[in-house]
């Protein structure tokens, strides 16, 4: 009997339920879309494959047999389990299941991450979300070793294999201790801090934002005097706080509710910083497709 359960089929599973379900050839067959003597035959074969009677027939009744009866619940228990990851491979396949792995820098889920991931998640509810805090650098190993699906970084210097677009541009922000003579009433441009000391972002970490810093003091005849660096918002506004030297950061990661700091808008500048999504052009995962139509 075992070795003979390999000829066994779905359909044979469905047969027979609709026969069990409704006990009537004619009915059962009219159900499954084959003829009566069809429906026969594959019941037929289906009790020599397990080589056991499952129906009692008569010439004017069927039943279930004590077999059968037990058989009923693992073929329901088979059918239900095979419908269910069909459908879960379909709806994986679509993008509407699955998991997506997100890398992303700290400022990018400040104000502009935060919206598109709700939206998504709300639309796309199975699928399994996770969000993790990298440098520029290690977003790119990263998705490189295929660690994440998609990167948020303020770098646009990837390699020919992966996409990247710009999603968000916007202004820097001078990072000030409380009680700094500088405000925004006195403010004129950030000539006036050239010879204080600097808390910046690595250059290792990301050479181009790095540069638009650079870019942004050239502007106003200075190179930033450098005493301290640091990759995460929260460390160097602690800095800042306890008088270790100014920093300039994207406008988004302002935060003047948890430290005695000062944040000043550089409005009228020519240097922007950007925040740029990437992803692998030979992509295998589908629920990535279905991410980057919220971008």
């Amino acid at each position: 009997m075992i070795s003979k359960t390999n000829q066994l089929e779905i359909r044979h599973l469905r047969y027979f339920l609709v026969l069990a379900e409704t006990l009537h050839f004619r009915k059962a067959a009219s159900k499954v879309l084959i003829s009566q003597s069809g429906l026969s035959q594959q019941i037929n074969l289906l009790e020599s494959i397990l080589d056991v009677k499952l129906f009692e027939r008569t010439n004017r009744s069927v039943s279930l047999s004590p077999a059968g009866k037990i058989f009923l619940k693992e073929a329901r228990h088979i059918i239900n389990n095979f419908d269910k990851s069909v459908h879960r491979w379909q709806e994986t396949l679509k993008g509407n299941e699955g998991h997506l792995r997100i890398g992303f820098v700290g400022s990018a889920m400040k104000h502009y991450l935060p919206p598109i991931i709700k939206q998504f998640t709300t639309r796309y509810s199975e699928v399994n979300l996770t969000c993790e805090e990298l440098t520029n650098v290690d977003q790119l190993k990263a998705l490189e070793e295929g660690q994440i699906d998609v990167g948020f970084m303020r770098s646009n210097l990837v390699s020919p294999e992966m996409n990247i677009k710009s999603v968000y541009k916007e202004n820097f922000s001078l990072v000030l201790p409380a009680d700094h003579y500088l405000t925004e009433q006195n403010f004129v441009n950030i000539g006036q801090v050239a010879n204080e000391s600097f808390i910046l972002y690595p250059n290792e970490s990301s050479p181009m934002y790095f540069q638009q810093i650079l870019n942004l003091c050239s502007e106003y005849n200075f190179s930033p005097i450098i005493t301290h660096r640091a990759i995460h918002g929260a460390t160097i506004f602690k800095l800042v706080e306890n008088g270790m030297g100014l920093s300039i950061v994207p406008n988004s990661l302002r935060d003047e509710n948890n430290y005695h700091i000062r944040f000043i808008e550089l409005k009228d500048t020519k240097s922007k910083t950007e925040l740029f999504v990437f992803w692998k052009k030979n992509y295998t995962n589908p629920t990535l497709k279905n991410f980057l139509k919220f971008i």
